[in-house]
């Protein structure tokens, strides 16, 4: 699972800092997602080094949970956005609808890691 938290926590640092600077450097809000990936990253570093890894991979399992329930906002935007429509803020809604299909997929990952756990 440690692999899992490493990849999800890297994606959304990327979309994070991509998104920031896709904005022009504008939107510091933009960083969001990278905050959820460092800490992700910390907590899968964190898992290779302690002998009990359940509260490490409930702690990420959490995190995904945060993130998902942080971002799934821009899911609700999401449709009109693909119709074309004019949104004030698409790069937004691009980053949250991304961070939450991220976190929900990783947060499923990680219950089950932590039932089988």
């Amino acid at each position: 699972m440690e692999n899992w938290t490493l990849g999800y926590g890297s994606l959304l640092t990327t979309l994070g800092v991509g998104g920031f600077l896709a904005t022009g450097r504008q939107h510091k809000t933009a960083l969001i997602p990278a905050g959820f990936g460092s800490a992700a990253l910390g907590l899968g570093l964190l898992s290779r080094r302690v002998s009990s890894q359940r509260w490490v991979l409930g702690s990420s399992a959490l995190v995904g949970l945060l993130g998902f329930l942080g971002a799934a906002r821009g899911l609700r935007l999401l449709p009109a956005l693909l119709r074309g429509e004019k949104l004030e803020r698409p790069a937004a809604v691009i980053s949250q609808s991304v961070m939450a299909g991220l976190s929900a997929a990783y947060t499923v990952l990680g219950v089950r890691g932590l039932l089988r756990a």
